[in-house]
C-alpha cells in the first residue's frame, strides 16, 4: 500500500499526539469521524504504526546522562554477532543498539543516574557482553535535539 497525503497527514500527527482522540485527529486532517478512523486501523494493519507509547522525561525518571557507547567486536561471525546482539538487548540500561558500519561493529544508546551509575553499568553489564574486544564511551553534554517523528 502507498501512502497518500491524507495518509501522511494523519501519521504526522498520531507522531507527536498519539492520544488525539479521533474526532480531533479528524477534524486537524478535513476527514469525517468514521473515515480517519478506517484509515488509522489500516495504517495499523499495513504496520506504518507500529505501537502507541508514553515518552518519559528522563531527568524525572532520574536517569538524565546519556552515554554513546562504541563497540568493536573481536569478529564479525553470524554466531559473534548474534551472541552480542542478544545479550546487548537483555540490558535495561540500553535505550538502542545500531549495527554499525565505520571504525566501531556497534553503538549503544545508554542513560544512566550519572558517572557513577554509568560505571557500574560498565562494570555489571557492558564489560560482560560476548565478543567485545574495543569500548569507547561518549558522555553527551547536553541534548541539543530531539524527536521521535519520522519524516512524512
Amino acid at each position: 500500500m502507498s501512502l497518500d497525503e491524507t495518509d501522511r497527514r494523519i501519521l504526522s500527527v498520531l507522531q507527536k499526539q498519539g492520544r488525539i482522540s479521533n474526532a480531533d485527529l479528524s477534524e486537524r486532517v478535513n476527514l469525517s469521524a468514521s473515515a480517519c478512523h478506517r484509515r488509522v486501523q489500516r495504517l495499523e494493519t499495513d504496520g506504518y504504526i507500529r505501537d502507541y507509547v508514553a515518552l518519559l522525561d528522563a531527568r524525572k525518571m532520574a536517569v538524565p546522562t546519556t552515554v554513546f557507547v562504541e563497540i568493536t567486536l573481536s569478529g564479525q561471525a553470524d554466531e559473534v554477532l548474534d551472541a552480542f546482539e542478544k545479550a546487548v538487548a537483555r540490558i535495561p540500561d540500553v535505550l538502542e543498539c545500531h549495527l554499525m558500519a565505520g571504525t566501531a561493529d556497534y553503538i549503544l544508546k545508554v542513560v544512566a543516574e550519572n558517572t557513577e551509575d554509568f560505571a557500574r553499568i560498565h562494570r555489571q553489564h557492558l564489560a560482560r557482553l560476548p565478543g567485545v574486544a574495543q569500548m569507547q564511551s561518549s558522555f553527551a553534554l547536553r541534548t541539543v535535539f530531539k524527536t521521535t517523528a519520522l519524516p512524512v
